[in-house]
């Protein structure tokens, strides 16, 4: 176990680019899908070092059925008083507004959230997250995996009340402050991804889904939640994307990792250009777009021991405006 001595960063000159306030948040939710619903949230918030300023916790009413009760023990009976997300929005926003959202893979949380509120017609005040696990690889943190419970150990916090939305943010809490206080210490560059909100949302039945999703199976029904399935794409692999070259209409496009614009929408965007998204990486791989090349992903390792092109997600959408047509 290693804790951080304060009074090594009591004596650090706090870096002036660093963010003012930090709101450390942690949902509950009814599966993994772009379907599902938050059914709690809590918020921690901190100051400027990482210092706690106070915190809140809400049920929210799914209107649907709550999914894996035995994970997160919110029954349909516990939840059948609950406001509504809408009615709840306002509040959770005078939470997040001003700070930098920071959560443990927090794109799962921020897509969840950013989800929402677009259902609510309205828009998440957040302008930048970062994720907890992106910061413990920026500190090279000897930690065995990247479950929360690894990185509380690491710093000595002891969990409560596992996959219960307030106990997570405050052990999240707990041990995002060692870790602000280490990067600052150290010179770290904060991991910060920009979030956009999300204006695209439908109520439409999505496009008919085949085969499974890394998703919870719904309690009692014995049946997954389809996956989302796209068209093929109708232009043939002209191969590998050149650096200063435009992307070319049938191009294999690969994402890893977490991205500032929802994963969905992106990939949505890259097969109206006429690009093939591919879930792997493999030596017909055009493009990998990644904002952190160096993670161990299986997608990244790849593309280096194939030499498959890599960009982050700024430049990828750089590239987007322009697509060449296919060749024919």
């Amino acid at each position: 176990m290693t804790m951080l001595d304060d009074r090594t960063t009591a004596e650090t000159t706090w870096p002036t680019a660093y963010p003012q306030g930090y709101a450390v948040v942690d949902v509950e939710t009814t599966g993994l899908a772009r379907d599902d619903r938050i059914i709690s949230a809590a918020v921690y918030r901190l100051d400027a070092r990482g210092n706690v300023e106070d915190h809140w916790y809400t049920l929210v009413n799914p209107q649907r059925d709550p999914g894996p009760v035995w994970i997160h023990g919110l029954t349909s009976d516990v939840l059948r008083d609950a406001p509504l997300f809408g009615e709840i929005a306002e509040e959770f926003a005078e939470r997040l507004a001003d700070r930098v959202l920071v959560a443990h893979n927090a794109i799962f949380d921020w897509q969840m959230i950013a989800r929402e509120y677009a259902r609510a017609s309205a828009t998440a005040p957040v302008r930048q997250r970062l994720c907890t696990i992106a910061l413990s690889k920026e500190l090279n943190l000897p930690l065995p995996n990247h479950k929360l419970e690894s990185l509380a150990a690491h710093f000595g916090v002891v969990q409560q009340r596992a996959h219960h939305a307030l106990d997570d943010a405050r052990v999240l809490a707990e041990a995002f402050r060692p870790s602000l206080h280490a990067a600052a210490r150290d010179g770290v560059r904060l991991p910060l991804l920009e979030c956009r909100p999300l204006t695209e949302w439908s109520d439409t039945p999505a496009t008919p889904r085949i085969g499974h999703q890394a998703s919870y199976r719904s309690a009692g029904t014995g049946s997954w939640r389809q996956s989302r399935k796209r068209p093929p794409c109708p232009h043939p692999n002209p191969g590998r994307w050149a650096d200063g070259s435009p992307l070319k209409q049938g191009m294999r496009v690969a994402f890893s990792g977490d991205t500032s614009v929802d994963r969905e929408l992106l990939e949505d965007r890259a097969v109206e250009a006429g690009l093939h998204v591919a879930t792997s990486v493999s030596r017909l791989t055009s493009l990998l777009v990644t904002n952190d090349p160096d993670s161990a992903t299986s997608k990244t390792v790849k593309a280096k021991s194939f030499g498959t092109p890599v960009v982050d997600e700024a430049a990828f959408t750089q590239l987007l405006r322009d697509v060449a047509a296919a060749d024919g």
